[in-house]
Formats: structure tokens, sequence, C-alpha cells
């Protein structure tokens, strides 16, 4: 096939020069570029796509098979029609020490200069281009570099990429198009939220502008995380409640800009992503746009079909799954495949999904879940508003307001409570595992944890009206206003949220954030938490030196700064809602 150059830079490595070598050697495997693309004559392709790679140079065994098992199916697609690309999802080394630096046995292997060269060696032995984009530890190499922005230029030198994002028209009007995590050092919150920075953002705006759906492009998205609103399974007990489950997570108008991009441009087809670890046996490791009026109600994803991607090595999996993706398509519609590389690289078919025209496609499941029957992997409850032709789900308790304003949880909270409602000021919050949890009010998916089960079962939940009474003002039409110097600040209706412990007659009031949302930013910047944890090392140290003993008492000052953990598992303040610890 004769293939065009549509810009200045070759992209690709050149299958004749690529071999893969010992994980210690560094070869030049060729140049490419991110923001460039080769034109193809064939609307057939075809993509491999690798889940979080977290490569550990001890441990190369699983790599070498899967990439045996990928190269005869890379080379059959290469003499078919040509169109052929490996796209990584990022999170590239192992989070770990790997004996990989003797003179410095602390350090974290993700991240360093020797992690990204091991892994542009390995996707550049695949025979055909690859792109990559960077994930929540593909900067933390915190040791080696002082920067972010350090770090980044390494990643992209590493891989011969000249920007984070990519874009690659990889067969007739259609792209692949990647976005990177470019923020660790710098996270306002937790270090492992998957952040996409503003000029991307931009870029990836103007992008989809640029190719609309009616002129017939079709974009195939590659993000670390998926966008709030995917469907997609998710960890609650991790990336949810941690405030990384989703693309820029933390910022709420930045986190729901995803899904709203997905709704206005028909263009976007597919949206694979990684970071849960999690296989792909599971249904809803594949969530389509529509759906069967019979089986619920409308989700609201545009054209776009999103698809979660298992990991390649053992040692990564949460459930034991091995697995990646293959995408197969033409201007009919594409396939969504599975590698299985623990049964020797089977490929399985998944999901079919045939375009009716150029903003309507249809979507058809080849199986249900795979999974031994009694495998309750990680089925996370999300709340459903219902639409025309569905009521809500029946743990909606929305519609038991009382005449005075007042939503009471009668039952005692346990760790099987299911219940979600709207507040007056539009967020939305509801029970799960014992634990409270802030929703957001477009697409229901989970934002983070409100209240922890340590604080919350046993005890009831109310909502009440908070407000001044002489500050609301009632015209007669339900529509309340506000009025005096002493009102400023109030919402029209305001209201408070309250546990209630009938035990020791205590109540709690659950304060919002200051931007008014409520769930608790808990697992803060990793810098600053190894700074803490360095700081209570040496309180116990000095301790010891007073003669307090090895078992003395060392205990953070206040509030979020007491744990240094990176997960958030409790919200109780110990000696006021939960239990004295000293």
């Amino acid at each position: 096939m004769r293939l065009g150059i549509v810009s200045a830079v070759f992209l690709g490595h050149s299958a004749t020069t690529l071999a893969w070598v010992a994980p210690n050697s560094r070869v030049s495997t060729g140049v490419r570029s991110g923001i460039s693309s080769l034109r193809m004559s064939s609307d057939e392709f075809c993509v491999g796509v690798l889940g979080d790679l977290h490569i550990d140079p001890r441990k190369m065994e699983d790599y070498e098979v899967g990439r045996s098992q990928w190269l005869p199916i890379i080379g059959d697609a290469t003499a078919s029609h040509g169109n052929v690309a490996i796209c990584s999802l990022g999170d590239l080394g192992e989070s770990k020490n790997c004996d990989h630096n003797p003179a410095n046995p602390s350090e974290l292997f993700a991240g360093t200069t020797i992690c990204h060269e091991t892994a542009a060696d390995f996707l550049g032995s695949f025979g055909v281009p690859y792109e990559v984009i960077g994930g929540n530890h593909d900067l933390e190499g915190i040791d080696e570099f002082a920067t972010d922005e350090e770090n980044l230029e390494l990643f992209l030198r590493a891989h011969n990429k000249p920007t984070p994002n990519f874009m690659r028209e990889i067969a007739d009007k259609t792209l692949l198009v990647g976005l990177s995590s470019t923020v660790f050092r710098d996270a306002k919150y937790t270090s492992h939220e998957v952040t996409v920075d503003a000029e991307q953002m931009k870029w990836f705006e103007q992008t989809l502008v640029d190719h609309p759906a009616d002129d017939g492009w079709k974009i195939f998205v590659f993000t670390h995380a998926p966008p709030n609103g995917s469907g997609l399974r998710v960890l609650q007990e991790n990336h949810v409640v941690n405030g990384c489950c989703w693309l820029n997570h933390s910022n709420d108008a930045e986190c729901r800009k995803f899904i709203e991009l997905v709704r206005e441009h028909r263009c976007i087809k597919g949206w694979f992503s990684g970071h849960f670890h999690l296989g792909q046996d599971y249904q809803d490791s594949i969530t389509f746009p529509t759906i069967d009026p019979k089986e619920g109600p409308y989700p609201n994803r545009g054209s776009c079909v999103f698809v979660q991607t298992s990991v390649m090595r053992s040692g990564s999996s949460r459930d034991g799954r091995q697995q990646s993706r293959l995408i197969r398509g033409n201007k009919d519609g594409f396939e969504i495949c599975t590698v299985d590389h623990k049964d020797g690289g089977k490929i399985r078919l998944d999901a079919t999904i045939t375009y009716r025209d150029d903003t309507h496609e249809v979507g058809v499941y080849a199986h249900g879940d795979i999974a031994d029957k009694d495998e309750k992997f990680f089925k996370v409850y999300q709340p459903s508003a219902g639409d025309e032709l569905h009521p809500p789900d029946d743990g909606y308790i929305g519609d038991k307001w009382t005449e005075d304003g007042t939503l009471l949880v009668v039952d005692e909270i346990t760790q099987d409570t299911k219940a979600w409602w709207n507040m007056a000021c539009g967020r939305v919050l509801g029970m799960l595992n014992g634990m409270l949890i802030e929703y957001d009010p477009s697409t229901l998916a989970p934002l983070g944890l409100v209240v922890g089960a340590d604080e919350l079962v046993g005890k009831k939940i109310a909502v009440i009206n908070s407000g001044l009474e002489e500050c609301l003002i009632d015209d007669g039409e339900l529509n309340i206003g506000m009025e005096g110097a002493e009102c400023e600040g109030m919402e029209a209706v305001e209201q408070a949220v309250v546990l209630i412990d009938e035990k020791d007659g205590q109540v709690t009031v659950v304060q919002p954030n200051e931007d008014g949302s409520f769930w608790r930013k808990i697992v803060r910047n990793k810098m600053i938490r190894m700074k803490e944890a360095r700081r209570i090392k040496a309180a116990k140290l000095f301790a010891e030196e007073l003669g307090l003993g090895e078992d003395a008492k060392v205990v953070p000052s206040w509030g979020p700064y007491m744990s240094t953990s990176g997960t958030a598992k409790k919200t109780g303040v110990a000696g006021l809602t939960a239990k004295a610890e000293v």
C-alpha cells in the first residue's frame, strides 16, 4: 500500500530496525511525532490497546509472552491492509523500588529515565507505530526530577513525542486521539488524579470542531482514566473515595467537561481507558451510547462507546485477569475484542458496533459477564434518575420530604443501606456500603466520600432547613428570595445535613466544602504526605531519645492532616465523632 505523508515528520518505527532488547539496553527505534498523521488509503484499521503496563524490570516474563501473542495479530493486519498501530494507556512503570538504582534503594521505578526508556524499547518492539499517553504514575520520578515539567520533558523525549497529546489518522477519516496526565507534584489534592491540562483541552476541543461527524469523521479517544459519565465499572473503595477515579476528578467543571464534549460532538465513537486494573470479562467494562428502552433509561453518552482495558502482567491485576484490547474497524463500524494473555493470546469478540449513519450506531454485546458464580468483584451501585419512560431506581428517596422541608432516613444506617436524594443546591448525596457519597448531578457518577462507614453506620441521616426564617420571601408562587444584609451569602433554600446518634444523643453537622461540594478531598498531594510522614518519623525518634520508649504515641495535630495514608478510609474525628485514640 502506498502511504502519503501529510506531515513534516514521519510517524512510526521502522519494522526492519526493531527488536525487543534487554531492559538495561537502549536502542534507537526511529523517529515519531505526537501530532501528525499518516493518511491511510484504506478504510480498514487495527489498533492494539495496552492497559497499565507497570513494568517491573525484574519480572519481564509476562511482557515477553504478551508481545509474542500480539505479533501474529499485528502481522496479519499489516499484511491485510497495513493500517495498524499500538496505543499504550500509560502508567508504564511499577510504583515501587525495583532494584534498578543501587545508589538509591528507596527510589521508585515509575517515572524515571530508565523506566521510560525501558517502556519505549518494549512499545517500539511490536514492528508498528506506537502511541503512548501519560498516566498518574508516569511523572512519579520524584527522586530524579525536581518538577513535573522536567519529568514530562523526559517522558516526551524518551517516546519521541513533541507534545503530551497525539493525533493519528489510522484510516480514511478515522482518527486516534490521546490526552496525557501532566500533573503529579503540583496536584492540589491526590497526586494520582489523572489531570489533563488546559492546553491539551483547548487542542482537543478544536480537534473535535475541525473533524465533525457530519463530514464523516470518526474519532477514537485514549486517556488513562475514563471521563465522568462513562458508566464503566469503578473501584468504590479506591479511586472514587480518593478523588482519582475520573479525568480531572477534583474540579467539578473540568470533570464534567469531557462528557459534555462527548454529547456535543458525535464524531467521538470510542473512548478507551485503563487505570482500574480490572479485567474485561464484565459486561460493564464496555458501555454503549444507547440501549434498548426496555433495559433502562437513555444513558446520554452521545455516539461514544466507552471501554475499560485490563493489564498484561499478573502482578498488576486486581482480579487475576491479564488482557488487552483489540480494535478492528472499517467504514461500516468496528469490533472490540479481548486478547487474553492467560489463554495463549486467544482473541474473543466482546462487542460489535455498526454505524447506522454518521451520528448514530448500534452496539451489540457478544457475551454477558464471564465470572465465577460466587464472584461479585467490584460491582458498584450507581443511582438512576430514570426518564420519561422509567421511574428513578428504588434507592431514590427524594420524594419523601415533609411539608416543613425535612428529609429523614428513618431506618438505622447499615452497610446495606442504599438511598439517594437531591439537595436544594443541586448536589446529589446517597448512601452505599455504609458510606455517604456525593454523586455528579448530571451523570450520577460517584464523586467521592462524604462520611465514612466508621462515622455513619448505626446512625440516622436527616436533611433540614438551615436558613434564617426572616430571610425567606414567599411571593405566593413558591419563588423564594432574600433581603437584608444579614442574609448575604444565603442560598434560596439553605439546608443542613445532620447525622443523628440516638444512643449518645449526639448530632453531627456535615458541613459542605467552601465551593459547595460535599465530598472530602482527604488524600492530599503525595509530596506533602511524604514530608508529613518524615516529620512523624523524626518525632518518634526524638521521643525515643527523650526516654519515652519505642511505644511512645506520636500523633499529628489537626483535621485532615491526622493521616498520611494515600487512601481515604475514615472521616470520623477521634474524640469528637469517633472514639478518642489518645
